[in-house]
């Protein structure tokens, strides 16, 4: 995989484009991406030159950034970066850097926002399943000794439907 992966930090510059294709759901916008430096003769930061992306983002991505981004909100986008040459009314040599998407978020060193779990599709064939469903064994049978197996049935191993959580330990 010889691809160009790149992290881009800058601003929404356009309205999220949504379109539902053959292959799914699209979207794409522009990102502006402006260098800043230090200018020692005036002792202050300076605006630098600003480069704009195309964001493309495919499927769930899509359909989540059409949802929540808005022009001028500060946005992270990683993806797989696209320069492409073209002809454009008879002249060439027009550049365009496309940034393929993998993954679209919010800044939050410069602002808060809301994260709001999308619901995943519900499947009809749940007994297709290749592996049983262990976090809902009903009633899981006690030790002989009468211990917790594995802190399975703990109170704090479990969560409000009775589903395993896995445990963390913390090593310092």
């Amino acid at each position: 995989m010889n691809e160009t992966m790149v992290c881009v930090v800058g601003n929404v510059a356009t309205r999220p484009v949504y379109r539902e294709t053959v292959s799914g759901p699209s979207a794409r916008f522009r990102i502006a991406v402006t260098a800043r430096y230090w200018d020692r003769e005036k002792n202050s930061w300076a605006d630098g030159h600003t480069n704009f992306f195309t964001v493309w983002a495919n499927r769930q991505l899509a359909t989540n950034a059409a949802a929540s981004l808005s022009v001028g909100e500060p946005v992270i986008v990683q993806g797989r970066l696209k320069v492409r040459t073209e002809t454009r009314e008879g002249q060439p040599g027009w550049m365009s850097a496309d940034i393929d998407a993998v993954s679209v978020g919010h800044d939050l060193a410069r602002g808060t926002t809301a994260f709001r779990r999308t619901p995943r599709p519900e499947s009809n064939h749940a007994s297709d399943r290749s592996e049983p469903a262990w976090e809902t064994d009903p009633a899981p049978s006690p030790p002989v000794d009468g211990s917790a197996a594995d802190g399975a049935t703990d109170a704090h191993n479990s969560d409000a439907a009775g589903q395993l959580r896995p445990e963390v330990t913390l090593v310092t």
